[in-house]
């Protein structure tokens, strides 16, 4: 299995080619992330993690789409972000983009609002939102991601995200999603 971890800072993903534009990271390839195309082949990696560097770069779509189409059909783009509410979210100031669960809703077809953003098809696997400490050890936690026990049970993650976020406040949001391509024949986790 080939891994690209994308940002890979000084924490590269064990067995993973790593992609930084910094020289004092753990990067095999050196390329700024804002610079586009990455020096990557279509459809190279089985997986593509990216963990605390989508809130940096200067174009989510243009990012997403790059990581869509350096991934394999079938394979997967795993995220990981502080969410939005997290209060150590303006300690950075490198930091661009405020991510929340529904971020990447224009790459997801049956959920996108306008689908003509973007041709780039990924099916959501999970979305997971660690909160802060207090809020965790309260349930609260384990209430907003009641969605990964039960597709029925969304609203409680999109009640959360409306009207409770400021007050139960988020840490961590991780993704993972399948990437669906059209050309070729759609390989799923179960057909490896």
């Amino acid at each position: 299995m080939k891994i690209l971890d994308v940002g890979c800072g000084a924490n590269k993903t064990a067995g993973a080619i790593g992609l930084d534009n910094n020289p004092k990271t753990a990067a095999d390839v050196i390329h700024d992330l804002g610079t586009l195309p990455y020096p990557f082949a279509d459809n190279e990696f089985d997986t593509v993690v990216s963990n605390h560097a989508v809130e940096h770069v200067p174009d989510i779509m243009g990012f997403i789409t790059e990581l869509y189409r350096i991934t394999k059909p079938g394979g997967r783009i795993k995220l990981i972000a502080p969410h939005y509410t997290n209060p150590d979210w303006a300690s950075d100031p490198t930091h661009r983009n405020h991510i929340n669960s529904y971020t990447f809703n224009p790459f997801m077809p049956e959920r996108a609002v306008f689908d003509f953003y973007t041709d780039v098809k990924l099916r959501p696997v999970s979305t997971y939102v660690s909160l802060l400490g207090l809020w965790r050890a309260l349930g609260i936690e384990f209430l907003v991601n009641l969605d990964q026990k039960s597709h029925g049970l969304r609203f409680m993650r999109k009640f959360w995200e409306h009207y409770l976020s400021y007050i139960f406040r988020g840490k961590e949001i991780f993704f993972e999603f399948e990437v669906i391509k059209e050309d070729g024949r759609q390989e799923t986790r179960d057909d490896r």
